[in-house]
Protein backbone atom coordinates (compact mmCIF):
# COMPACT_ATOMS: atom_id res chain seq x y z
CA UNK A 1 0.00 0.00 0.00
CA UNK A 2 1.35 3.57 -0.95
CA UNK A 3 2.12 5.83 2.09
CA UNK A 4 0.24 9.32 2.08
CA UNK A 5 1.91 12.27 1.72
CA UNK A 6 -1.03 14.79 1.84
CA UNK A 7 -2.54 13.24 5.21
CA UNK A 8 -1.26 10.86 7.67
CA UNK A 9 -2.30 7.21 8.18
CA UNK A 10 -0.75 5.03 10.85
CA UNK A 11 -1.60 1.73 11.94
CA UNK A 12 -2.55 1.52 15.48
CA UNK A 13 -3.29 -2.71 16.10
CA UNK A 14 -5.77 -3.46 13.88
CA UNK A 15 -7.13 -0.17 13.57
CA UNK A 16 -6.03 2.27 10.09
CA UNK A 17 -6.09 5.65 11.39
CA UNK A 18 -6.13 8.92 9.34
CA UNK A 19 -5.52 12.10 9.95
CA UNK A 20 -5.91 15.55 8.00
CA UNK A 21 -3.19 17.15 9.20
CA UNK A 22 -3.39 20.99 7.94
CA UNK A 23 -4.70 22.29 10.91
CA UNK A 24 -4.03 25.99 9.95
CA UNK A 25 -6.50 25.67 7.56
CA UNK A 26 -8.85 23.74 9.57
CA UNK A 27 -8.05 20.82 7.32
CA UNK A 28 -9.28 21.93 4.32
CA UNK A 29 -9.01 19.62 1.52
CA UNK A 30 -6.61 19.46 -2.10
CA UNK A 31 -6.58 18.25 -4.86
CA UNK A 32 -4.01 15.70 -3.71
CA UNK A 33 -5.72 14.62 -0.14
CA UNK A 34 -9.08 14.04 -2.62
CA UNK A 35 -7.05 11.45 -4.89
CA UNK A 36 -4.79 9.61 -2.04
CA UNK A 37 -7.58 9.63 0.02
CA UNK A 38 -9.70 7.92 -2.32
CA UNK A 39 -6.82 5.29 -3.35
CA UNK A 40 -6.74 4.87 0.21
CA UNK A 41 -10.14 3.60 0.93
CA UNK A 42 -9.72 1.54 -2.52
CA UNK A 43 -6.56 0.14 -1.41
CA UNK A 44 -7.79 -0.58 2.27
CA UNK A 45 -10.20 -3.38 1.01
CA UNK A 46 -6.84 -5.55 0.16
CA UNK A 47 -4.96 -4.84 3.68
CA UNK A 48 -5.96 -7.86 5.71
CA UNK A 49 -4.28 -6.52 8.67
CA UNK A 50 -6.63 -3.29 9.05
CA UNK A 51 -9.67 -4.26 10.42
CA UNK A 52 -11.81 -0.90 11.12
CA UNK A 53 -10.78 3.13 10.15
CA UNK A 54 -10.73 5.84 12.13
CA UNK A 55 -10.73 9.37 10.65
CA UNK A 56 -10.03 12.36 12.50
CA UNK A 57 -7.93 15.65 12.37
CA UNK A 58 -5.59 17.59 13.78
CA UNK A 59 -6.54 20.92 15.69
CA UNK A 60 -9.74 22.62 16.54
CA UNK A 61 -11.33 21.47 12.85
CA UNK A 62 -12.52 17.85 11.49
CA UNK A 63 -12.07 18.76 7.93
CA UNK A 64 -13.84 22.38 6.36
CA UNK A 65 -13.95 21.20 2.77
CA UNK A 66 -12.26 22.03 -0.29
CA UNK A 67 -9.47 24.97 -0.05
CA UNK A 68 -10.42 28.04 -1.00
CA UNK A 69 -7.73 28.41 -2.76
CA UNK A 70 -6.17 24.95 -3.93
CA UNK A 71 -9.32 23.75 -5.19
CA UNK A 72 -11.87 26.55 -5.52
CA UNK A 73 -10.18 29.22 -6.92
CA UNK A 74 -8.31 26.63 -10.42
CA UNK A 75 -11.93 25.23 -10.86
CA UNK A 76 -12.67 28.84 -12.31
CA UNK A 77 -10.15 27.79 -15.24
CA UNK A 78 -11.80 24.49 -16.20
CA UNK A 79 -14.20 23.36 -19.23
CA UNK A 80 -17.27 21.57 -18.03
CA UNK A 81 -15.63 18.40 -18.66
CA UNK A 82 -12.52 19.23 -16.40
CA UNK A 83 -15.23 20.14 -13.61
CA UNK A 84 -16.73 16.49 -14.26
CA UNK A 85 -13.44 14.95 -13.85
CA UNK A 86 -13.04 16.92 -10.32
CA UNK A 87 -16.42 15.84 -9.10
CA UNK A 88 -16.48 12.13 -10.11
CA UNK A 89 -13.25 12.42 -8.00
CA UNK A 90 -15.42 13.49 -4.83
CA UNK A 91 -17.91 10.95 -5.67
CA UNK A 92 -15.35 8.42 -5.81
CA UNK A 93 -14.09 8.80 -2.45
CA UNK A 94 -17.23 8.65 -0.98
CA UNK A 95 -18.18 5.60 -3.04
CA UNK A 96 -14.86 3.72 -2.19
CA UNK A 97 -15.80 4.58 2.00
CA UNK A 98 -19.04 2.99 1.66
CA UNK A 99 -17.42 -0.06 -0.92
CA UNK A 100 -15.16 -0.85 1.69
CA UNK A 101 -16.25 -3.86 3.69
CA UNK A 102 -14.57 -2.58 7.30
CA UNK A 103 -16.72 -0.10 9.87
CA UNK A 104 -15.06 3.50 9.40
CA UNK A 105 -15.73 5.86 12.24
CA UNK A 106 -15.71 9.30 12.26
CA UNK A 107 -14.03 11.24 15.33
CA UNK A 108 -14.91 14.63 15.06
CA UNK A 109 -12.16 16.44 16.56
CA UNK A 110 -14.33 20.05 15.70
CA UNK A 111 -15.95 21.22 12.83
CA UNK A 112 -17.08 19.34 9.71
CA UNK A 113 -18.46 21.29 6.98
CA UNK A 114 -18.96 21.36 3.28
CA UNK A 115 -17.01 18.07 2.03
CA UNK A 116 -16.06 17.32 5.44
CA UNK A 117 -19.63 17.03 6.73
CA UNK A 118 -20.17 14.24 3.55
CA UNK A 119 -16.74 12.60 4.41
CA UNK A 120 -18.42 11.96 8.18
CA UNK A 121 -21.76 11.30 6.77
CA UNK A 122 -20.38 8.54 4.88
CA UNK A 123 -18.74 6.84 7.60
CA UNK A 124 -20.57 4.05 9.76
CA UNK A 125 -20.45 5.98 12.78
CA UNK A 126 -19.72 9.34 14.03
CA UNK A 127 -18.27 10.08 18.08
CA UNK A 128 -18.17 13.82 18.17
CA UNK A 129 -16.52 16.63 20.32
CA UNK A 130 -19.24 18.38 22.51
CA UNK A 131 -17.81 21.63 20.73
CA UNK A 132 -18.05 20.27 17.17
CA UNK A 133 -20.01 21.61 14.63
CA UNK A 134 -21.54 20.33 11.26
CA UNK A 135 -22.28 21.80 7.99
CA UNK A 136 -23.77 21.11 4.50
CA UNK A 137 -22.92 24.44 3.23
CA UNK A 138 -23.03 23.46 -0.65
CA UNK A 139 -25.93 26.26 -1.13
CA UNK A 140 -24.15 29.10 0.59
CA UNK A 141 -21.32 28.85 -1.72
CA UNK A 142 -24.26 28.65 -5.11
CA UNK A 143 -24.07 24.92 -5.61
CA UNK A 144 -26.16 22.16 -4.98
CA UNK A 145 -27.10 20.72 -1.32
CA UNK A 146 -26.57 16.86 -3.15
CA UNK A 147 -22.87 16.87 -3.32
CA UNK A 148 -21.00 13.77 -2.69
CA UNK A 149 -23.71 11.68 -1.72
CA UNK A 150 -25.59 13.95 -0.19
CA UNK A 151 -28.72 13.80 -1.01
CA UNK A 152 -28.81 9.68 -0.59
CA UNK A 153 -26.86 9.51 2.65
CA UNK A 154 -28.32 12.20 5.34
CA UNK A 155 -32.28 11.33 4.77
CA UNK A 156 -31.11 7.75 5.60
CA UNK A 157 -29.96 8.95 8.92
CA UNK A 158 -32.42 11.71 9.89
CA UNK A 159 -35.18 11.96 7.56
CA UNK A 160 -36.24 13.81 4.43
CA UNK A 161 -37.56 16.49 6.24
CA UNK A 162 -34.41 17.37 8.26
CA UNK A 163 -32.31 16.65 5.27
CA UNK A 164 -34.11 18.86 3.46
CA UNK A 165 -33.50 21.80 6.11
CA UNK A 166 -29.93 20.93 6.22
CA UNK A 167 -29.09 20.89 2.65
CA UNK A 168 -31.16 23.84 1.71
CA UNK A 169 -29.79 26.11 3.97
CA UNK A 170 -26.58 24.77 4.51
CA UNK A 171 -26.57 26.16 8.35
CA UNK A 172 -24.20 24.72 10.53
CA UNK A 173 -25.77 22.38 13.66
CA UNK A 174 -24.16 21.97 17.08
CA UNK A 175 -23.31 18.73 18.15
CA UNK A 176 -26.37 18.30 20.81
CA UNK A 177 -28.14 19.02 17.76
CA UNK A 178 -26.68 16.69 15.73
CA UNK A 179 -27.23 13.83 18.01
CA UNK A 180 -30.54 14.53 18.42
CA UNK A 181 -31.07 14.72 14.42
CA UNK A 182 -29.79 11.14 14.36
CA UNK A 183 -26.28 12.31 12.59
CA UNK A 184 -23.85 11.80 15.57
CA UNK A 185 -23.90 8.78 17.33
CA UNK A 186 -21.76 9.93 20.23
CA UNK A 187 -21.15 13.24 21.86
CA UNK A 188 -18.30 13.30 24.56
CA UNK A 189 -15.57 15.68 25.69
CA UNK A 190 -12.80 17.06 23.45
CA UNK A 191 -10.28 15.12 24.84
CA UNK A 192 -11.87 11.68 25.25
CA UNK A 193 -13.25 11.98 21.04
CA UNK A 194 -10.26 10.17 19.86
CA UNK A 195 -10.12 7.66 22.91
CA UNK A 196 -13.98 6.97 22.67
CA UNK A 197 -13.66 6.58 18.51
CA UNK A 198 -10.38 3.84 18.99
CA UNK A 199 -12.42 2.38 21.65
CA UNK A 200 -15.14 1.45 19.12
CA UNK A 201 -12.89 0.51 16.50
CA UNK A 202 -10.90 -2.12 18.33
CA UNK A 203 -13.95 -3.32 19.41
CA UNK A 204 -15.43 -4.03 15.62
CA UNK A 205 -12.03 -5.06 15.02
CA UNK A 206 -11.72 -7.37 17.17
CA UNK A 207 -15.28 -9.11 16.37
CA UNK A 208 -16.40 -11.10 13.76
CA UNK A 209 -15.21 -9.04 10.69
CA UNK A 210 -16.41 -11.21 7.84
CA UNK A 211 -20.11 -10.66 9.36
CA UNK A 212 -19.70 -7.12 10.06
CA UNK A 213 -18.38 -5.97 6.26
CA UNK A 214 -21.41 -8.37 5.66
CA UNK A 215 -23.85 -6.29 7.54
CA UNK A 216 -22.37 -3.28 6.30
CA UNK A 217 -22.66 -4.56 2.39
CA UNK A 218 -26.54 -5.03 3.18
CA UNK A 219 -27.40 -1.84 4.97
CA UNK A 220 -25.86 -0.73 1.54
CA UNK A 221 -27.79 -2.52 -0.34
CA UNK A 222 -31.18 -2.97 0.96
CA UNK A 223 -31.76 0.79 0.75
CA UNK A 224 -32.79 0.69 -2.71
CA UNK A 225 -34.67 -2.87 -2.56
CA UNK A 226 -37.88 -3.68 -1.48
CA UNK A 227 -38.73 -5.92 1.28
CA UNK A 228 -39.18 -8.97 -0.91
CA UNK A 229 -35.79 -8.26 -2.41
CA UNK A 230 -33.70 -7.47 0.65
CA UNK A 231 -35.10 -10.98 2.41
CA UNK A 232 -33.45 -13.16 -0.42
CA UNK A 233 -30.62 -11.15 -0.18
CA UNK A 234 -30.34 -11.87 3.65
CA UNK A 235 -31.02 -15.05 3.56
CA UNK A 236 -28.02 -15.30 1.25
CA UNK A 237 -26.05 -13.58 3.24
CA UNK A 238 -26.85 -15.11 6.46
CA UNK A 239 -26.41 -19.12 4.86
CA UNK A 240 -22.69 -17.51 3.81
CA UNK A 241 -22.13 -16.24 7.75
CA UNK A 242 -22.86 -19.64 9.02
CA UNK A 243 -20.46 -21.23 6.83
CA UNK A 244 -17.42 -19.29 8.56
CA UNK A 245 -15.08 -20.39 11.20
CA UNK A 246 -16.69 -17.58 13.53
CA UNK A 247 -19.71 -18.88 13.45
CA UNK A 248 -18.62 -22.06 14.96
CA UNK A 249 -16.40 -20.47 17.44
CA UNK A 250 -19.08 -18.20 18.56
CA UNK A 251 -21.14 -21.20 19.61
CA UNK A 252 -18.54 -23.14 20.84
CA UNK A 253 -17.37 -20.23 23.25
CA UNK A 254 -20.98 -20.21 23.88
CA UNK A 255 -20.85 -23.99 24.91
CA UNK A 256 -17.53 -23.82 26.53
CA UNK A 257 -18.81 -20.62 29.19
CA UNK A 258 -15.77 -18.33 27.47
CA UNK A 259 -15.03 -15.08 25.19
CA UNK A 260 -15.41 -16.20 21.88
CA UNK A 261 -11.58 -15.15 19.83
CA UNK A 262 -13.00 -14.44 16.22
CA UNK A 263 -10.69 -14.22 13.34
CA UNK A 264 -12.91 -12.47 10.67
CA UNK A 265 -12.71 -16.40 8.38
Amino acid sequence: MKTPTAFRFELKGPVGVVTFNRPDTLNSLTFEVYRELTDLFFELRGEAQVKSVVVTGEGRGFCSGGDVNSIIGELFSRDLPGLVEFTRMTCELIGNMRALKKPIIAALNGTAAGAGAVIALASDLRIASEKAKIAFLFVKVGLAGADMGAAHLLPRLVGLSRATELLYFGDAIDAATAERYGLFNKVVPPEKVLDEAMAWAKRLAEGPTFAIGMTKELLDEEATQDLRAALANEARAQAACMLTKDFREAYEAFTQKRPAQFTGR
